[in-house]
C-alpha cells in the first residue's frame, strides 16, 4: 500500500519481470472490475489456468475486494496474489477481515533520503537536501532534474485528488481541497479541529473524518502528543505533517528556494519527521513516536521510544542554534531520555 505514483507498480514488475504463469490485472480497468464482480470458483478457476502469480493493481477499486480474493486463496492453494493500493482504508479495511492471518502488509513511501544516499552517495544527498525540501521525493520528480515544477503540478492533478474525492463520504470536494491547503500551512505547529473547521466552513467532526481519509491515502500524517508525568503536558494535541514536502509547497503555491523562506523552520521539521518514519517502516522498527509541549509552551518536536529507551529531538535549521537546551520540566520529569539536536550538519546520523 501506497500513495500513486509512489512506485508499487514499478517495484512489482521488477520483481515479477523474469516470471513464468502470471497473470497481471488493473483495478481501474471497468472489464476487471466488472470479471470479479461476478466471479465464481469454477470461472475462477477457468481464468487463471496455471496462473501461479497473480497481480492485482489497485485492487481497492474492485467492489468486495476482500471477499474475491479469499476465493481465490480457499479456491486455489498454489496461487499467489499480490494486491496493491493507493488508499489503506479502502484495501485494508476489505482485506483484513476476510484475509485475517493468510497475508503480509508492505507500505511504500516517496523515495527516502537512505534510498537516495544508496543510490548516489552521502555527500551529494547531503548537499541536495535544500532541493528536496522544495519538490520532494517523487520518483517522478527525483529523476527529471530540471522540470520537478511541471511534473509536480502533473501529480497533482492526475492523482492526488482521484482516489480521495471518490470516495462517497466526501460530498464537499472543494473543502477537501480547502482543508488540505489549510493543514499545508500549518506544519510545525499543533493544528485544532475547531479552528480548521471555522477556517473552511465545516463542522469539527467532518474536519476529522476528511483528516482520517487524507492519512489512509498516505497524504498526510499525525503525531500525536506524549504525556506521562506531568499535570500540565497536553494531553490531546495533535500535529499533522505531509508525507512529501514537494506536494505540499504546490498545495500554497510556493516552490522558492529555501533561502527566502519563513517557513523553512517547519519545513525541515516536517522533512526529518517524514524520513525518519521511512526510515523505521522499512527498517522494520516497532518504535512509538510523539511530540511533546506543556501549557507554558515548552517543547520538543519529536519523541521515539524503542526498547524502553526514550529519545528526544530538536530540529534546527540554522546550524548556529545547535546549542539548544532541553526543557528543564522534561528533563526533570523524564531523567532517562537521551537529548539530540538535528541540524543538516548531523542529520545523516538521524536518518540512516
Amino acid at each position: 500500500m501506497g500513495a500513486r505514483q509512489v512506485g508499487k507498480s514499478t517495484l512489482l514488475e521488477t520483481i515479477f519481470q523474469n516470471r513464468e504463469n502470471l497473470i497481471w490485472m488493473t483495478g481501474d480497468d471497468m472489464d476487471v472490475q466488472e470479471l470479479f464482480s461476478q466471479m465464481t470458483s469454477t470461472r475462477l478457476k477457468a481464468l487463471l489456468g496455471n496462473c501461479q502469480t497473480l497481480v492485482i493493481d489497485e485492487a481497492q477499486r474492485i467492489p468486495d475486494i476482500g471477499l474475491r480474493l479469499k476465493l481465490i486463496t480457499d479456491q486455489i492453494k498454489d496461487v499467489q496474489v499480490v494486491a496493491t493500493g493507493s488508499s489503506s482504508f479502502e484495501l485494508a479495511s476489505k482485506v483484513n477481515e476476510s484475509l485475517a492471518g493468510r497475508k503480509r502488509e508492505f507500505r511504500m513511501f516517496p523515495v527516502s533520503f537512505k534510498e537516495m544516499v544508496e543510490h548516489t552517495n552521502l555527500l551529494e544527498e547531503l548537499r541536495l537536501i535544500p532541493h528536496r525540501m522544495i519538490y520532494g521525493y517523487y520518483p517522478e520528480v527525483v529523476s527529471n532534474l530540471g522540470n520537478e515544477q511541471i511534473i509536480l503540478k502533473e501529480l497533482a492533478d492526475s492523482f492526488l485528488y482521484k482516489d480521495i474525492l471518490s470516495f462517497e463520504s466526501i460530498n464537499k470536494p472543494d473543502k477537501i481541497v480547502r482543508l488540505l491547503k489549510a493543514l499545508a500551512f500549518q506544519i510545525g505547529s499543533q493544528v485544532s479541529y475547531n479552528e480548521v473547521a471555522q477556517l473552511i466552513g465545516l463542522d469539527s467532526k467532518t474536519v476529522e473524518r476528511y483528516i482520517d481519509i487524507l492519512e489512509k491515502s498516505y497524504i498526510i500524517f499525525r503525531l500525536g502528543t506524549f504525556s506521562r508525568n506531568l499535570r500540565n503536558e497536553l494531553k490531546a494535541s495533535r500535529k499533522i505533517y505531509f508525507w512529501d514536502l514537494g506536494i505540499r509547497n504546490l498545495l500554497i503555491g510556493n516552490l522558492a528556494q529555501v533561502e527566502s523562506r519563513t517557513d523553512v523552520g517547519a519545513m525541515w521539521e516536517n522533512f526529518m519527521i517524514a524520513e525518519r518514519l521511512k526510515r523505521n517502516a522499512y527498517n522494520g522498527s516497532i518504535a512509538q513516536y510523539w511530540f511533546w509541549r506543556t501549557q507554558q509552551q515548552k517543547e520538543i518536536d519529536y519523541l521515539e521510544e524503542e526498547n524502553g529507551e526514550l529519545n528526544a529531538y530538536e530540529f534546527k535549521w540554522n546550524e548556529k542554534k545547535s546549542n539548544t537546551r532541553i526543557p528543564e520540566s522534561f528533563a526533570r520529569a523524564y531523567p532517562e531520555a537521551k537529548y539530540h539536536v538535528v541540524t543538516p550538519k548531523n542529520a545523516d546520523e538521524f536518518l540512516l
